[in-house]
């Protein structure tokens, strides 16, 4: 991997990220481009909040994106948080750069703690756009290797339709059944094609065996402080903190990357009368969850999710 060691990868302090980095879902779930940045804003708010009330500022994070939340960005980075940020163009297939070759420049005016992408690799998927997935990751890895910039990869392993039947069309089957086995040979395959994260944000799994050989695979040969967090996909309560008590604890995994699960309801809310809406009840409930989500992975008792 260029001339950067192995050794030199990874990042292992504790991470909570407040996700919300999404641009095309956001505009549907808004319904107006002009009030995006105002849903960003408000959980922005929310997060300072759970600071505020709590939340570990050193180990507290947020995940936004240059489109709609420049702002929020900037803020975080001035107020000390740690800040991770997309480069992937939004709502693709295959990964392709949000900013095409000019990549860098954007990354360099932001100054993020960690360039995220959002990828979906299924190891049994098009061997073609695999291939080509593999040789922009390889350099964006490379890029940010060698600029002493940490690399946050989101791996989503969605399901080919021959491997959805094989379990009788049942995604909660292919989750439990399918997908541990094949995030492993995508991680795998990943690294062999020289596309080394620093961290690994990881789809949940239930079983705590398979989320423990997740974090030794990101980890082998050398790649020692390589670590893993937990994301939310937008499930339920309970959902996530399964996935985040499997995680909890094991060598490797060091937090999650969780968006809508925190902030759907207010966003939902702001959306239905931006002027009208309860502003500091969404505020709060934003800092609320996402509080309980740290407490769940810490082990804490969790307080009622209402």
């Amino acid at each position: 991997m260029s001339s950067i060691g192995l050794g030199d990868l990874g990042y292992d302090e504790r991470l909570y990220i407040l996700a919300f980095d999404h641009r095309g879902s956001f505009e549907k779930m808004v319904g107006d481009v002009d009030r995006v940045p105002g849903a960003k804003s408000l959980i922005w708010e929310g997060f300072q909040r759970g600071v505020e009330e709590g939340v570990p500022k050193e180990f507290a994070g947020v995940l936004v994106d240059a489109q709609y939340g420049p702002t929020v960005a900037r803020e975080a980075k001035a107020g000390g948080y740690k800040l991770a940020m997309p480069v992937e163009k939004s709502g693709q297939n295959e990964f392709d750069f949000e900013y095409g070759e000019q990549f860098g420049e954007k990354i360099e005016e932001f100054d993020p703690d960690f360039s995220k992408v959002l990828v979906r690799y299924n190891p049994e998927g098009d061997p073609e756009m695999n291939e080509r997935q593999v040789v922009k990751l390889r350099q964006l890895s490379e890029w940010l290797h060698e600029r002493g910039r940490k690399f946050l990869f989101e791996l989503l392993v969605p399901a080919e339709p021959a491997q959805l039947e094989r379990v009788g069309g049942s995604e909660e089957r292919y989750d439990v059944e399918t997908r541990p086995q094949l995030m492993l040979e995508a991680i795998l395959q990943l690294q062999n094609g020289g596309v080394e994260p620093d961290i690994w944000k990881i789809e949940g799994i239930s079983d705590r065996e398979a989320c423990n050989e997740i974090a030794h695979l990101a980890r082998r040969e050398g790649r020692d402080k390589v670590s893993c967090v937990v994301l939310g996909r937008g499930a339920s309560d309970e959902k996530v903190d399964e996935w985040l008590r499997a995680a909890a604890g094991l060598d490797g995994y060091i937090g999650f990357a969780i968006g809508r699960s925190i902030f759907a309801e207010a966003v939902k809310a702001y959306a239905s009368d931006p002027e009208g809406f309860d502003r500091q009840a969404a505020v709060e409930s934003i800092a609320r969850k996402y509080r309980r989500f740290i407490e769940v992975y810490e082990g804490a008792p969790a307080p009622a999710s209402a």
